[in-house]
């Protein structure tokens, strides 16, 4: 790959990273006054992340069973309003023993 290459690569994804950051502020200088809209962009960040994190929930172990016995517990732990790293841990930790009690079944 040329430098040439590279660098016109970087520039053009620094312009279309600035660009949709900038847009927006450029279009919308007033106060969004529209309850409709307000709430959906209140709610957009879940949705983006929701999105991007579900599929990758049931395709990152080994089997699918192990997959949702994790995200359970971390729905379960979620609802109790425990915090991130206890979240984690625990639906890391049942997707552990869950793959080690397929493996020796």
């Amino acid at each position: 790959m040329s430098t040439k290459y590279l660098i016109i690569a970087i520039s053009i994804m620094a312009v279309v990273t600035y660009a949709t950051r900038v847009f927006p502020l450029i279009l919308c200088r007033s106060k969004i006054k529209n309850k409709y809209i307000k709430s959906f962009l209140l709610y957009m960040p879940f949705g983006v992340l929701a999105a991007m994190i579900f599929p990758e929930i049931l395709y990152s172990t080994a089997t699918l069973a192990s997959a949702i016995v994790g995200m359970c517990v971390a729905l379960v732990l979620s609802y109790l309003k425990k915090g991130l790293l206890p979240v984690a841990a625990f639906s890391c930790l049942s997707v552990f023993i869950t793959e080690m009690i397929m493996k020796y079944l």
